[in-house]
């Protein structure tokens, strides 16, 4: 492709090397030559890197595939999941999975990109109920509209909930951005 057709989330060959696009900006300075400013990050070893192409030079793009996984089990190799298509078992280490790892609970699906047979990045699901195993008592007085308060889910991880949530009940929350949604009924 072009590079002027690059844009933010693009996966591409630089150096040999696979690279996403961080952020780019197209240029056209009075009378030079247009090019593309690139912010790229290197998907092995993690470097950033900025690089100036010119708008008609042509780069190559990564082929990406995305796979649905069902969480099988974690321990301290990493996340062990299953392609749940093939039912091919894999393990997610610590370093792709990061702090996302009190998420990945047993029988969990969620979605895999993967580049060159290795898995580089993966989503959450944008909702999952858990239960609240510890929080401060429920105010009497409390209201929707009402401050909030942290409380510990199921997973170990602190969330905040409204003043009127108890310990025991079952919430909904987003996983990605670690925040309250509802209670479930």
């Amino acid at each position: 492709m072009k590079a002027n057709d690059i844009r933010k989330g693009h996966v591409l060959y630089f150096g040999g090397k696979p690279h996403l696009v961080m952020d780019f900006t197209h240029r056209t300075p009075g009378n030079l030559r247009a090019f593309v400013q690139v912010k790229l990050r290197n998907l092995m070893s993690g470097q950033s890197t900025d690089h100036r192409f010119s708008a008609t030079e042509t780069v190559e793009e990564a082929r990406l595939d995305t796979k649905p996984m069902q969480v099988l089990y974690a321990d301290t190799n990493g996340v062990h999941v299953m392609d749940a298509e093939t039912y091919e078992q894999f393990t997610f280490d610590a370093e792709l999975v990061g702090d996302d790892a009190a998420w990945m609970l047993p029988e969990m699906t969620f979605d895999a990109v993967w580049l060159e047979g290795k898995p580089i990045s993966f989503t959450l699901p944008s909702s999952m109920e858990m239960e609240i195993v510890e929080t401060a008592p429920a105010m009497k007085t409390a209201t929707k509209s009402s401050s909030s308060k942290p409380a510990v889910l199921s997973n170990g991880v602190t969330v905040n909930v409204p003043e009127f949530v108890e310990n025991g009940e079952w919430i909904r929350v987003n996983p990605r951005d670690r925040a309250y949604i509802e209670r479930v009924k």
